[in-house]
């Protein structure tokens, strides 16, 4: 069990990330890639990425395994805006000595599973500058083979579960964005309670918590084990099933090209453009005056055409836009 306490202070200073950090979507997918876990979620994309792993990238799937500590130093703080890989990759690089030497001995060290170091990881752990590039080019083509050609999904499903936060911000508050995650997070003021692998306290002391939205991370959430890092909470977000098959997949969310020509007219425009902010079935019937039912056929066409995403919360489905439906509105007003 997972413990976070707030004080008064930490209320104050809850954030949810604003877009996928790349760090942290390398280090859950390693492990999701290692395991076997949510074969449904998971399994097209497994098959897709695992035949183009190469021998270097043994270095993450040793130093990120599926159950138990990874070095907290490969998932640093970023200020909770994603930011590019370059940047972030940086950032590890320039991890000081002494960080890199405490983690990768808590990570030998592991109660689950001790294990020896190799000499590569012994280099990185003293700092030394062609083990660090070798670690720093590695993080480089696992996400250029294992994420970038599903980049605009996964953002695409963080942005639609942010503008599932930011509703619930706006109707309660603080209090409403905690009570939100529900059931993955479970707020009993003013503690904020998680089924964990280990039993944990995390107390904020007025520091705050960044909510940190994964793609990659499954079922519970993750923290970093240091207690004098940033606290963050990394939790999972909601999917679409069948998300990594191919694109001439007739079940694809990817597919658009044989859908485009149904939607040519004024409503799905309009829906288009309303769901930039995030929109229910119910309200787009309501603000263009058609029934449910309409609103429910018009938003599936669009998200067959992969324009826009659509998350279930309780009895309502929210409809998000796509990276892609932006863009075709953002051509549209240039024409």
């Amino acid at each position: 069990m997972l413990r976070v306490h707030f004080t008064t202070d930490d209320i104050a200073r809850v954030r949810v990330a604003a877009a996928p950090d790349p760090l942290w979507e390398i280090a859950n997918s390693v492990q999701a890639l290692v395991g076997d876990d949510g074969p449904l979620m998971f399994g097209d994309w497994r098959r897709l990425v695992r035949p183009r792993l190469r021998p270097e990238h043994g270095l993450l799937t040793t130093l990120l395994p599926p159950r138990g500590y990874s070095p907290d130093f490969l998932t640093p703080d970023l200020g909770g805006s994603g930011g590019g890989l370059e940047g972030a990759v940086d950032t590890v690089l320039r991890t000081p000595r002494a960080v890199l030497r405490r983690d990768l001995t808590r990570f030998a060290a592991s109660p689950r599973r001790p294990r020896a170091l190799s000499s590569g990881i012994r280099a990185v752990a003293e700092g030394e500058r062609e083990a660090l590039a070798r670690l720093g080019g590695t993080l480089h083509d696992y996400h250029r083979h294992a994420l970038a050609p599903f980049w605009p999904h996964i953002r695409a499903q963080v942005d639609a579960d942010r503008a599932v936060r930011v509703r619930a911000v706006l109707k309660g508050g603080t209090d409403g964005l905690l009570a939100s995650f529900r059931p993955v997070l479970r707020w009993r003021p003013p503690v904020l309670e998680a089924d964990y692998p280990v039993d944990r306290e995390l107390h904020l002391s007025g520091r705050g918590l960044l909510l940190q939205p994964s793609f990659f991370c499954f079922r519970r959430p993750v923290t970093l084990a240091a207690p004098d890092l940033p606290p963050v909470l990394v939790y999972p977000i909601q999917h679409v099933l069948g998300w990594a098959r191919p694109q001439d997949s007739p079940d694809s969310p990817h597919r658009g090209t044989a859908e485009l020509s149904a939607l040519i007219g004024r409503t799905r425009a309009a829906i288009l453009q309303d769901v930039v902010t995030g929109r229910t079935t119910g309200e787009l019937a309501l603000r263009l005056g058609i029934s449910g039912a309409a609103a429910s056929q018009h938003t599936a066409v669009l998200r067959r055409a992969g324009l826009l995403l659509s998350v279930r919360r309780s009895r309502h489905v929210l409809h998000t836009i796509t990276p892609a439906g932006l863009a075709l509105l953002e051509g549209a007003a240039s024409v």
